[in-house]
């Protein structure tokens, strides 16, 4: 616990340096021009199809009704925009991870090798390994919504399998890029394992963290003329949060890096002395002197 918190007030200490903000701007741009530009050309299309799916749905009628029971009839209107954002901040969020880990993960290790200059680096990573762990665990991911979708409709299910679910995500994603420059592929199998719940923990409280912009991004769909500067606040508040988390597990991973080859290389036998005379008998050097 005492490194969570350590590694938890190093990141927020981090968050604030001009670089680290400076990293927000790529990802956020990515990800504004992706989504805005598919909400902003097929907003139409897509909430006509969203609204047919709706009406023909056993579970919309009944939210129709209790609408209508409750005097809210002017509701009925944002059912349909909740329900396209509700699919949408999944895919939405894991792109930002996606972005954020190719293009500002790798500035935030550098960032932080100064923390670490003895640290030596074993280069266990890849950028394509990188991809892959990012683009398949997101997949995972992205199956176990559907799976747990509708356990997410059932208290308390609702407000602890998301967290779980980004925690579980984020933990894979960020270890492998915290140490994919200094660890060896051993060296990052063992320290995943070694610190799972600890890692996991931190993704939960990041996956908590990532929930108030989701509220904020839900909210707008209510006052659906907000929504498109609402977009892009969400948006960047998601980049910055995941940034945090870089940091957040940077520290933690590399500082549990350092700790496991110190205590390797206390465990290894030490080396002979340089220099030892090896004492042989005139015998032995006679005939060591044959041919």
């Amino acid at each position: 616990m005492n490194d969570i918190l350590r590694s938890f007030g190093r990141a927020v200490a981090g968050q604030f340096h001009p670089r680290m903000l400076m990293l927000t701007v790529i990802p956020f741009v990515l990800a504004t021009v992706l989504w805005g530009g598919l909400i902003w050309w097929g907003w139409d299309p897509i909430m006509g199809g969203a609204r047919t799916l709706l009406e023909g749905s056993v579970f919309t009628s009944w939210i129709y009704s209790m609408l209508d029971w409750l005097g809210l009839q002017s509701l009925r209107t944002v059912v349909a925009p909740l329900f396209v954002l509700t699919l949408a901040i999944p895919l939405v969020i894991a792109s930002m991870l996606v972005f954020i880990s190719l293009f500002s993960v790798p500035a935030v290790v550098r960032h932080l090798e100064r923390s670490y200059p003895d640290l030596h680096k074993a280069h266990g990573g890849s950028i394509a390994g990188s991809v892959f762990q990012a683009l398949g665990n997101t997949v995972v991911f992205l199956l176990l919504i559907v799976v747990t979708m509708p356990l997410w409709l059932i208290p308390p299910f609702f407000a602890l399998i998301p967290p779980v679910l980004w925690g579980w995500l984020t933990y894979r994603v960020m270890t492998y890029d915290a140490l994919s420059e200094h660890a060896t592929a051993e060296e990052r199998k063992t320290l995943m394992k070694r610190h799972r719940m600890p890692l996991l923990m931190i993704g939960v409280a990041v996956g908590l963290l990532g929930s108030a912009p989701t509220l904020l991004w839900v909210w707008s769909a209510v006052i659906i003329f907000l929504f498109p500067v609402v977009l892009a606040g969400t948006l960047w508040l998601y980049v910055l949060i995941f940034i945090f988390s870089a940091l957040w597990f940077g520290h933690f991973c590399l500082r549990a890096l350092a700790d496991l080859r110190a205590e390797r290389a206390a465990a290894a036998p030490p080396p002979p002395p340089a220099g030892d005379v090896i004492d042989l008998a005139p015998s032995d050097v006679r005939r060591i002197g044959q041919p």
